[in-house]
């Protein structure tokens, strides 16, 4: 048996909200999830720039630990390398999918080594709060995506764009063979605006204009330090 993350989420549903805890023992990382292949071309080059090789195909599907899911408002990473990415997250639970919000932390200097390797080895942050998917997908294309990343004290626009950036959920579960209650994929970002780069923190935010509402998270990055 694998590893197992344990998550207390505050499900919210047009009937009202809980707070359930949850067990998530499979989590997917979909990546080059993009809809647009000028924007998809421009994410990889990005990454190109930066020493990290083409996928192999698009979109691709990354299998990491599922402790690596992270609520904590802080998380430790292994030196000045990493860097965060918004994405809308799907959590197949008992009672059907819901949507969240999450960051696919990765150590962007392990990436020019392996893909699979980088997304192993940070924590992937997401927000305490899910909405149920069946709420929002007759307006699916009006929810947006945001990012900051805080660098020297300072709060600079990240990433922002429409989920419809990214394939549609289905789509993503479909190409991937099917998810399993206990199960949460985080489905693709955006292009980040100045490059890839470093932060002391990563904010990020699912936004609903049609329902008044948005999910938002924020988490600090202790870099510590490279011993050898």
């Amino acid at each position: 048996m694998g590893s197992q993350a344990q998550l207390t989420l505050k499900k919210i549903g047009k009937d009202g909200f809980r707070y359930e805890g949850v067990a998530i023992d499979t989590l997917v990382i979909a990546g080059w999830t993009g809809r647009n292949q000028e924007a998809l071309e421009k994410h990889i080059r990005e990454l190109e720039e930066l020493g990290v090789p083409r996928p192999k195909t698009t979109p691709i599907f990354y299998r990491v630990a599922a402790s690596l899911l992270a609520s904590a408002d802080g998380i430790d990473v292994s030196g000045e390398n990493t860097s965060g990415e918004v994405e809308f997250v799907i959590f197949q639970l008992a009672d059907g999918p819901w949507i969240g919000l999450g960051s696919d932390h990765t150590d962007r200097k392990a990436e020019t080594q392996g893909v699979s390797l980088a997304k192993q080895l940070c924590a992937k942050p997401v927000a305490g709060e899910v909405w149920r998917l069946a709420d929002v997908r007759p307006h699916w294309e009006r929810l947006v995506l945001r990012s900051w990343a805080w660098i020297g004290g300072q709060r600079h626009p990240y990433q922002e764009g429409p989920v419809t950036t990214m394939r549609e959920p289905e789509d993503l579960i479909a190409r991937y063979g099917g998810l399993g209650p206990g199960s949460a994929m985080f489905c693709g970002t955006l292009a980040v605006k100045g490059g890839i780069r470093p932060a002391e923190a990563f904010e990020m935010e699912l936004e609903d204009p049609v329902l008044r509402r948005s999910i938002r998270h924020k988490y600090s990055i202790a870099a510590l330090p490279v011993e050898g």
